[in-house]
This record gives structure tokens, sequence and C-alpha cells, in this order.
């Protein structure tokens, strides 16, 4: 699923208009209607206080029409109109006469902090104060009411975006941000909804489709792209009956060091489960006997030094490297870490301390294979790229990085960032149970194995995450949050590749 801009949106929102024939009322109408049939959905007639809070734009006027049809349902309904501001949209009036005329229960007008009106804990509260239009910061009394309801604790719907959020740009205020419980938003999700800083205030989500031009938004390409399971889908490439291990190629896993040899088995099994036909581990001697019982599947190489990595030396011909996983930051380690560099120019997938040495050696990135894909967490990143202003910054900082390596970065957290020069790919699995040890080790594992099965570095990279992701809902599903291992989830990622035809089929032989 894509994700658009605001000017996209309001783009889509007048091709619609013009094509389908139709006023931009109606449009409301449309899509107003389809939250409050999710409403009342939900309450499925309940009587609770529900407080509609209107702003004076288009979302104010989705906010009326919403309340008139659950005054007309028997709800009990008090719409607020907080009045910014002397103008008002012509959509908002329109729908402002229609309450008007249709009870004698007129909106409530709100002009400054003495009309703020008591909000219980146990209110249902409509947010359709702005939407995704919004450009600028609140007014401060307006920011005092966002406050103010976010201070009942009362439950928050909101109306496409929560008030105070911007679809595109950061806010700097947070205290000024409607924290939602429930968002609806109308066709497509806003970048806002996914960025670390902002995605806490949306709660849970749901996409409803008002049916805005198909032309517009199949031709359109998006700020960023929703990797959910039809696209993963979309990604994988089924294997061909008379195929061999070679035809799945050699992965060649480099990590470890005393003490994290744990490591190192954990991404070569998580490469074994993701697919590769082979799979090589070069190690400090001291990981021989451990990498040879854990991981029985893989071939072991060992390095002159008993703890470290003091000089990488094989004598293979593997597809693609996972590198840095345990390996440490000794010198004889960054000498050896540039060496490979300097020789191989083969993809490679660099996570953990490689990602370190990288960071204080910035000459090495110069030599990155093109193609080759970084893994960092928050700080890691940090460390390479420097401080960011917030997270739409972050994503500038992130592409232009991209751009001038020629790499792709995938950027971990709670909705892992796939990142090239031109594209952003947002992942949609996974759970809090995969913040444990060892799991990004599974995911460099995951990565590096679909690499050297032949997929593009970029689809290795989104079709990875998604999988890592998955195999982590699965685990969790079956083990809970709190007991999900990095193991677990490395053991369930054939479970996640069979997870993507479920619907299709129930044999597992593909």
């Amino acid at each position: 699923m894509k994700i658009l801009s605001a000017s996209q949106i309001k783009e889509a929102d007048r091709l619609t208009l013009e094509k389908q024939e139709i006023s931009s009322v109606d449009l409301m109408e449309r899509a107003a209607t389809m939250v409050f049939n999710e409403i009342h959905r939900r309450l499925q007639g309940v009587q609770i206080p529900i407080k509609i809070f209107c702003g004076i734009g288009n979302n104010g006027g989705d906010g009326l029409v919403i309340g008139r049809l659950l005054i007309d349902s028997g709800y009990d309904v008090t719409i607020y109109v907080v009045n910014y501001s002397d103008q008002r949209s012509q959509e908002f009036l329109v729908n402002y006469d229609r309450v008007k005329n249709m009870t004698k229960k007129w909106p409530v007008l709100l002009k400054s902090e003495a009309d703020f009106p008591e909000i219980s804990y146990g209110d249902f509260v409509v947010d359709a104060i702005f939407g995704v239009g919004l450009n600028r910061p609140l007014v401060e009394w307006v920011a005092n009411l966002v406050k103010h309801i976010n201070n009942s604790k009362a439950f928050v719907l909101a109306v496409d975006m929560p008030s105070g959020l911007m679809a595109d740009a950061a806010v700097e205020d947070k205290e000024s941000i409607i924290r939602a419980n429930f968002t609806i938003t109308f066709q497509v999700p806003k970048m806002a909804f996914y960025m670390p800083e902002t995605a806490p205030f949306v709660g849970e989500l749901q996409v409803i489709d008002i049916a805005l031009d198909r032309e517009f938004l199949q031709n359109t390409p998006g700020s960023a792209q929703l990797i959910s399971k039809p696209e993963a889908k979309a990604l994988y490439r089924p294997r061909n009956k008379f195929s061999h291990k070679g035809t799945y190629g050699h992965a060649l896993i480099i990590g470890g060091s005393y003490g994290k040899i744990g490591s190192v088995s954990l991404t070569a099994l998580a490469a074994l489960r993701a697919g590769a036909g082979l799979v090589s581990i070069y190690a400090p001697k001291c990981g021989y006997d451990i990498l040879q019982t854990l991981v029985p599947e893989a071939m072991v190489l060992t390095d002159p030094h008993l703890e470290i990595l003091s000089s990488i030396d094989f004598d293979l011909d593997p597809e693609v490297i996972g590198f840095g996983i345990g390996v440490g930051t000794k010198e004889e380690t960054v000498t050896a870490f540039e060496g490979l560099l300097k020789q191989y120019k083969i993809p490679m997938v660099i996570d953990a301390d490689g990602l370190n040495i990288l960071s204080k050696n910035v000459e090495f990135l110069k030599l990155l294979p093109e193609g080759s894909v970084l893994t960092p967490h928050p700080k890691e990143l940090e460390r390479l790229i420097g401080k960011w202003k917030d997270d739409f910054d972050k994503l500038e900082k992130i592409k232009d990085f991209t751009t001038k390596y020629k790499i792709i970065l995938v950027l971990k957290g709670a909705y892992t960032f796939t990142v090239t020069s031109e594209n952003i790919f947002i992942n949609t699995s996974g759970n809090p149970g995969m913040a444990t040890a060892g799991s990004g080790d599974v995911l460099t594992g995951v990565i590096t194995a679909l690499i050297g099965q032949g997929y593009e570095p970029l689809q290795a990279a989104v079709l990875g995450v998604y999988l890592h992701g998955k195999a982590g809902d699965l685990a969790a599903a079956e083990l809970s949050y709190e007991s999900t291992l990095a193991g677990d989830i490395a053991k369930k990622t054939g479970a996640a590749i069979f997870d993507l035809f479920e619907t299709e089929q129930t044999n597992p032989k593909q």
C-alpha cells in the first residue's frame, strides 16, 4: 500500500470530484458515513456520552456528518465547534446547517479555555478538529484543548489524523497532539503514522477506502510503500523442482569473538532457514566446536587467532557475505575488515560491530560493494550519519547516505524502514517480543540468504525484513512476547515463508 503526501491526497480528492461528477459535500458524506458505520458497528447502540470536537474546515465537516448520523441513530451526542478562526470551509457550513436543521441540540461553540467542557473517563471522544491539511502549529488555546482531551483519559477516535499531527512534517510540541486510541484514516495511511516520534499518537489504525480516483492512486508514486503480506508475497520466488543446493547460493557468515559465538550461530541458522543452499562460517578458533555442534549444516572455517578475527582468508567463492556479528572492534579485526572490503566486491550485509567499525573508520564506506545492505538500530545509525533534527530529517539524511555510497539501509525499529536513494519501504510485520538479544543477528542471516539465492539486494532486504517480522509474530503467538527468543524467530522463518501462501494452499510442498 502506498503512502501519499498531503498534496497528493488533495489532488486525488480534486480528480475524484471531477471524474466521478460529485460535489465535495457528497464526497464528505461518503467518507464520514463510513466512519459512522464503523463507530456504530462497534458501539451497537450502547448509550455512552459521545463528544465530537469539530474544527471549522473539512475535517470538522466530517465530524458534523458523523455527529448528525449518530444523533439520528439515537446516540447521546454533543457536538463542539472549535472556533479558532473566522474562516469556514463551504463543506463545513453546509453540514453545520444540516445538523441545526435536524436537531434542537445545536453544536456548542468553543472560543477559549473558559468554554472547555468537562470530559470524563467513560466518554467517547471523536476528534475532528484538524485533518491532513494541517501545516502549522496550533494556536495556544486549541493546543490546550488537545491537552484537556488527552488528560481526560477518555477513549478518543481520531478522524483521518490525530489533531496536531502533520502528515509530512515533524511537530515540535508533542504535547499538542491528540493521543488517539483509534484512528480511522481515509484511503491511504500517512507518513507520520509510522515515524517513531509520532506513531504512538495514532493508536490502532484502520484505513477505509472512500473510492478516490483509482487511476491517480495507481499511477502516482508514493512517498513510501507499506510492506505487508501481499507485497511480500509478490517478491517471493518459487523454487524449481530440478534445482539443487548450488542453485540457491553460497552465503559466507563472518563474525564472532570470544564469548560472542552464539550470535554467529544464530545468523547461520537463520540463513539456512531462509533457504541458503550453502552456508559457511568464518570465526575465531574458539568457535569451532561450538559452531559445528550448534549448526551442523554449516561449514566452519577458523581464523588463526583463538579469540578474535585477526585476518580473513578463505578459499571459497560465495555469492554474498554477512559480516559484523559479534566480531568486536579490536585493531586486528578492523584491519581484517578493511582487507575484506578491498578484496571482495560481492554484496555484503553488515550489522553490529561491522557498523561500529564503519562509523569509526569512515574511509571504509567508500570501499563498500555496491548494493550492500547495512542494518543499524537507531544508535548505530546516529554513529554513521550524525544527529538529526527529527524523523523526517533523519530520512533525508539516510537517503543522502545511501545515494553517496550506493547501498541499502535497513533501519530497525517497531516499523523497520528499508531505504535507498529513491525508495522507502515500511515494514508492518513484527511485535515487541522481538526486542530480544540476537534478533538482529537473525535478520542479518535472512537477508544474506536471500541475496545469495539471487534476489536483488533491495528485494532481499524488503522481503527479509517482512519474513523476519512474521517469524517473530508466529513465535510470539506460540510463546508470548516475553518468552520469544532470537532462536525461536530463526526457527519460525520457514513458517513465515509458508504463511505467504496460507490462504492458497495447505501443502508446504511448493
